[in-house]
């Protein structure tokens, strides 16, 4: 597998605290990275030290198998566009005029994209409109415009749809499923919304006190998430035996608690079970959500 990032141990120290504590990961060439994790687990230090606004106190990390201390980083962060904490644009400059302008600031010789990625964000029809009359998710599809200039493989998004609302989401998550799909761009996108990252991710990194806990592709965590039927039962050590000799998939959590894993004549289990002592008290289908999971994953302290 091709990886467009790879960090090894990456740690940023802020005197005593550690925003980094020893974090990895490998970003896969053409995903859509989710970074889940807590408010101060160190997803957006980790976005600006990638985007080079910070330096790691120690560890390194690689772009398109470029390291940070080479000479060529900065050609390697060429191909890279990013929207860290807010998007950064000219509030008294219309959609247009702000992408004009990142054209002049990246030395392009001339404006042949603006129109094409208006298009693109769906702000082709705000005409002369100042960006500070913009709704927020208006501004989060600008700041998406503006780091698309210049053509990137790969783009960085941190928490692109904080505040907004049910219809600025859905367009969002639009938005980022063509550049994926359509244009071939690897996203890296962090997000506390955790159900509705599940919507977008092929991969998850999950973070938590500055380090990678686990990282897991979207098909394994469907699998580790699947949908089971939970049983609550007078004697799991018996529904076990019956279980395996239906060659049953299950999940033993408890004394009294199962999980099953398949289609099942329940008329019949009743009948087995009875035949070994064992009561059905409550059964109901049950399937983990990314916010359980996670949670499950790291604990459900906060991080303050």
């Amino acid at each position: 597998m091709e990886y467009i990032i790879k960090t090894n141990d990456l740690k940023k120290n802020y005197r005593s605290f550690k925003a980094l504590d020893g974090l990895s990961l490998n970003v896969p060439k053409g995903s859509i990275y989710g970074l889940v994790g807590r408010n101060g687990a160190g997803k957006t230090t980790f976005f600006r030290i990638l985007c080079g606004l910070q330096e790691p106190s120690s560890g390194d990390y690689e772009i398109y198998g470029v390291k940070n201390n080479d000479r060529g980083i900065m050609k390697s962060r060429r191909r890279m566009g990013a929207v860290v904490e807010t998007p950064s644009i000219y509030l008294d400059m219309s959609a247009q005029q702000n992408l004009k302008y990142q054209c002049r600031m990246l030395g392009l010789p001339d404006y042949s994209c603006v129109d094409e990625l208006l298009k693109l964000v769906g702000l082709a029809n705000t005409g002369k409109k100042k960006a500070k009359n913009f709704s927020l998710g208006m501004k989060q599809r600008l700041g998406i415009a503006i780091a698309l200039v210049g053509e990137p493989d790969l783009l960085i998004l941190d928490e692109p749809i904080n505040g907004l609302d049910p219809q600025g989401i859905v367009e969002m998550r639009e938005l980022i499923l063509k550049l994926n799909r359509e244009k071939e761009i690897t996203v890296m996108i962090s997000s506390h919304i955790l159900d509705e990252l599940a919507k977008l991710a092929t991969y998850y990194g999950f973070v938590d006190h500055g380090r990678v806990v686990r990282e897991m592709s979207a098909e394994e965590l469907e699998n580790t998430c699947r949908k089971c039927i939970r049983m609550e039962v007078t004697d799991t050590a018996a529904m076990a035996r019956v279980l395996d000799g239906m060659e049953v998939e299950y999940k033993i959590l408890s004394e009294t608690t199962a999980d099953v894993f398949a289609k099942l004549n329940f008329s019949k289990l009743s009948e087995a079970l009875a035949k070994e002592n064992c009561e059905v008290i409550s059964m109901n289908e049950h399937d983990e959500s990314l916010e359980g999971f996670f949670i499950s994953l790291v604990g459900g302290g906060g991080n303050d």
